[in-house]
Order: C-alpha cells, then structure tokens, then sequence
C-alpha cells in the first residue's frame, strides 16, 4: 500500500482540527452557565444571582421527588409543567453546599419535562423554578436524607 504525502499531512489537518474541536466546545458550555449562581452557598443568594426576582409559587409545576431518601447520594427528582413557553428549570436543595444544583435550558416548542438525580447533604427542601414567558414560578418539597450524600 502507498501512501502519498498529501493524503497523509491532510489526515493530520483533519485530525488536529477535531482535537480543536474537542477542546473548545466544552469550554464554550461552561462559560454560559452563572457561576456566581452555581457557587453560592445561599439559596435566596443563588436566586438572586440567576434569576434577579423572586418567584412565585405555583401548583402547574410538578415535582416528583422521594419523601425518604435512603441513600442522599442519589435522590431521583423529576420536575414537569405544562406551561407554555418554558425558558428554563432549575432544581435548588436548600441545606446544600451550593444549592443550585442543576439549571436545564428548554428549547421553544420541546416538553418542559426534566428527570435527573442529585445529591442531598442532609435533610432538605428541594425547590423546582421553572421561568416561563419571563416570569418565575416554584413549587418546593421536603425530602428526609437517611444516608449523608455530600457529607459522607
């Protein structure tokens, strides 16, 4: 088999344009996200930081979280609505180190449905925002934590 030149030094190219490539998109995800936000360790501060406003509670919003969590490391939440126009939902644990712990982005026209685990400290309110046409809405529940997530 033979391989010319040219055939290899644009494979290179090819090459070290995706390792570019690679290196550059995670970044870009991380500089959108509020850092001030995810690394606050006050809920009403985190709030602020990301939001601006207070949110108003609703009952459109539904989260579905454990009332016991056995193992605090990972406690099942699920946060839905059928509003319209959903922006955002973002998921607060207030005990945490950081309680922001996840802010999921909605594109217009897909489901305002999001499911993920998080990890619980101690025995928390989890609080789901949901930013719809601009405006803030939450509803919260209690979750008892039997086994320390993020303490141990």
């Amino acid at each position: 088999m033979t391989m010319h030149r040219r055939t290899v030094v644009k494979a290179m190219l090819a090459c070290s344009a995706l390792v570019g490539l690679g290196a550059v998109i995670p970044g870009a995800a991380f500089a959108a996200r509020n850092k001030d936000a995810f690394s606050s360790d006050d809920q009403a501060k985190a709030m602020q930081a990301l939001f601006d406003a207070e949110p108003a509670n609703s009952t459109d919003i539904v989260l579905k979280a454990p009332s016991i969590a056995e193992n605090g490391a990972v406690v099942p939440v699920t946060v839905s609505t059928e509003m319209a126009n959903v922006e955002s939902i973002s998921i607060f644990v207030a005990d945490n180190p950081t309680p922001l712990v996840a802010e999921f982005m909605i594109p217009a026209g897909t489901q305002a449905s999001v499911a993920t685990r998080i990890r619980m400290g101690k025995t928390s309110t989890i609080t789901a925002v949901v930013k719809a046409d601009g405006k803030l809405f939450s509803t919260a529940r209690e979750t008892k934590v039997t086994i320390g997530g993020c303490g141990g």
